[in-house]
């Protein structure tokens, strides 16, 4: 790899003198794909299986079946033996968003006798919201609004509508029946015999709703001029005072909004069923908070996070944050405790953005800044309230789901395992310019960044070089520019032929880069079904258990490394002549043997030239020790070209190239910096100059045993 050497730092760079004339540690890797949940185009490092489940999910329904993305498998058996894990989810276009709800305050006030009711929040959902009002002689009222953009006057774009319940058994059938209904502007449906109610689309106007209940009316007003309006319905015999009106004006105290990007972060609408479970829209991916408390004197509240298929009796409760305030001055505020900050990404620079004052200290949500209804100085010195005016900025007592969150151009169907074609990967369109491979092209380029993502592995189940060749070109193409990582792709789709699969093998020419064949069969371990999957599927786990049990520069094949525990039956049983086919292609073999299972039976890269980096562990071994070197020399930037900085740099390369001698990483090597390659025109160019040679261990892949049969009377010398 050519590099430019103009700003300072530490470059390392290989000359392969091993050519035939004749005949650090776990850094961890990335992979890049679909996934259930999380946020996507913002690599994310994780450390465990349960620690990806959490943000990235496992598996989903599609239709009428539950799957899992190949990206969960790879990443679970990767995981199983090693890790960090950079995941790298990907959505198509950039169209997709995240989710967010609002925390409400909520101003009562009447004229006349006030009436004697308690008043619940129970969700915010965009600039709408729901507020539950309950009679003193037991009476249910509810105001719904759902909208993620104040529609125009009387704008039938979005669901308002007061229902009553708790007077007739009717009740709850038509607030149900309304609840994923878009209205005319104006509607009056009969909410049992007790109850006329009365609907209103432009019930919110201009950001600030504002509903009245009347008695004795049975009319709804219309807003004017975007005034808002008001929405009524009749009292009789409904328990509610008949003297005065009440009317609540509610607006945001802070808006919520999720890391994860997608339509699965939506739990709206928030109609809900018995024990306050999201009758529609709860699952185990997505999210609901609730304000559990409330402190006035103190003006502090109790933020929880919730996963969205909870109840109120069986509360699963991911985050609490306690003792929060609206008051920016305080080490308590809720941005500080929370966190303000989000990454996103940036489709114009092709780089992750940082946004937001205060980190991110939840692993699932963050306050949007900008919205908090901020308290400064909620007391004063003596502890009292300084100004009581500012309680009413503090949300209710309530809980809420989300909205807004979007999948981009995601196609459905989605395609899975041997279904999957160039145009339909896992939902993703990899067709020549189309917006899925764009989206694996900037997830690959965002990885190229060595300085921000420390991988030694990348790969990107599903995708392969018959059906997806640009991405699969893109991936080497990366790995070598980095030349600090390789990358594990797949040469065809399944039901190919070893004729096929080794054309795409022939025409590769990189050491930074394997071809594993054929596609297996594994046990999905959630939805409990038998799938086929890729190599690039379950060769990542190899990979890690290789350099769990061993090293880097170890050979992840054999039947002391490469035994793919948990597959059940390759796509295909090679022949001793099928595995010569594909070995001399450069294409690794997996191959079955009686009472061994399926073993990875090859390992070699895509470099077509014969050299010792050919072979995926010599490879890996010069991944491992440029990776060591060049972590340990940045110590040496800007240190002065002397005796004394050199020793530095022999002091701390010359053991670990001795302990790799001695874990069989090496036959021999020599480390040379001194004055013969820093010479005073290396000097004066500000370069401090070191090579290193090593002879690199070679793995006996071809074992020859020969037997001499003797005479009789022959002796046997020693």
């Amino acid at each position: 790899m050519a590099e430019k050497i103009v700003s300072p730092g530490v470059f390392t760079r290989e000359n392969d003198l091993s050519f035939v004339q004749s005949g650090v540690g776990a850094i961890g890797a990335a992979i890049v794909g679909p996934t259930v949940k999380g946020p996507a185009m913002v690599p994310t490092q994780v450390w465990t299986y349960s620690e990806y489940i959490q943000l990235f999910g496992d598996s989903f329904k599609s239709g009428s079946d539950y799957y899992q993305y190949l990206t969960s498998h790879a990443a679970k058996d990767y995981l199983k033996h090693g890790g960090p894990l950079t995941v790298v989810r990907i959505l198509e276009g950039d169209e997709y968003g995240n989710a967010t709800s609002s925390a409400h305050m909520l101003a009562i006030s009447s004229a006349g006798t006030a009436p004697s009711q308690t008043t619940t929040f129970l969700a915010g959902m965009g600039d709408g919201v729901l507020v539950q009002y309950t009679s003193s002689t037991g009476n249910t009222y509810s105001f719904i609004g759902e909208s993620g953009v104040v529609p125009a006057d009387n704008a039938a774009t979005s669901t308002y509508y007061w229902a009553v319940t708790g007077t007739a058994a009717t009740d709850a059938t038509n607030f149900a029946s309304k609840a994923q209904t878009v209205l005319p502007s104006t509607e009056t449906f009969s909410a049992g015999a007790a109850a006329q109610v009365y609907f209103t689309s432009s019930i919110i106007s201009n950001a600030v709703p504002v509903a009245t209940i009347k008695s004795g009316s049975t009319a709804a007003v219309p807003s004017v001029n975007g005034v808002a309006s008001t929405s009524s319905f009749d009292t009789t015999n409904t328990g509610v005072p008949n003297s005065g009106s009440t009317t609540a004006v509610f607006t945001k105290s802070f808006n919520i909004k999720t890391f994860g990007d997608g339509s699965i972060m939506n739990s709206t609408p928030a109609a809900t069923g018995s024990n306050g479970i999201l009758t529609t829209t709860g699952t185990k991916d997505n999210l609901r908070w609730e304000v559990s408390t409330i402190n006035e004197k103190k003006g502090t509240f109790t933020l929880l996070i919730r996963r969205g298929n909870d109840t109120s009796k069986r509360k699963a409760i991911l985050e609490t944050h306690s003792n929060l305030s609206l008051d920016p001055t305080a080490t308590n505020y809720v941005g500080k405790v929370v966190g303000t900050q989000f990454n996103a990404y940036d489709f114009n620079n092709n780089i992750v953005v940082n946004s937001g004052t205060y980190p991110a200290r939840s692993a699932y949500v963050y306050i949007e800044e900008a919205s908090i209804a901020k308290t400064p100085d909620y007391l004063d010195d003596n502890g009292d309230i300084s100004d009581t005016t500012q309680t009413g900025s503090l949300p209710q007592v309530s809980n809420g789901s989300f909205q807004g969150g979007s999948d981009g151009t995601v196609a459905h169907p989605k395609n899975f395992y041997e279904a999957i074609t160039q145009t339909n990967m896992q939902g993703l369109n990899l067709g020549t310019g189309q917006d899925g491979e764009t989206a694996y092209t900037n997830a690959i380029n965002l990885l190229s960044n060595q300085d921000e993502y420390d991988i030694n592995l990348i790969f990107a189940p599903g995708v392969n070089s018959s059906q997806h060749p640009g991405t699969v070109t893109k991936l080497i193409t990366m790995c070598e520019e980095r030349g600090d990582c390789m990358t594990i792709v797949d040469p065809v789709g399944h039901g190919s032929t070893i004729a096929s699969a080794t054309a795409e093998s022939s025409v590769k020419d990189s050491s930074y880069a394997a071809m594993y064949w054929p596609w297996v069969q594994i046990a999905d371990n959630v939805t409990g079904k038998y799938v086929w999957v890729p190599q690039s599927t379950v060769m990542p786990g190899i990979y890690a258990f290789n350099d769990k049990v061993s090293a880097e520069w170890f050979a992840p094949a054999g039947l002391n490394r490469g035994g793919q525990e948990t597959v059940i039956q390759a796509e295909r049983k090679l022949t001793h002549a099928n595995r010569d086919t594909m070995y001399e292609e450069n294409l690794n073999p997996v191959a079955t043997f009686p009472g061994e299972g399926v073993v990875v039976w090859g390992q070699k890269t895509l470099q077509k030239k014969a050299s010792a980096l050919d072979r995926v562990n010599v490879r890996r071994l010069l991944i491992n020790l440029k990776k060591f070197i060049a972590s340990t020399s940045k110590y040496l930037v800007f240190e002065n070209n002397t005796d004394a900085t050199r020793n530095r740099f022999l002091s701390t390369v010359n053991p670990y190239m001795e302990s790799v001698q001695q874990r069989q990483g090496l036959y021999a090597f020599k480390v040379i910096m001194d004055e013969s390659n820093n010479t005073p025109d290396v000097i004066d160019r500000n370069i401090l100059k070191g090579d290193i040679f090593i002879q690199p261990a070679k793995a006996a892949e071809f074992i020859v045993i020969d037997f001499n049969v003797m005479p009789t009377g022959a002796t046997f010398n020693d």
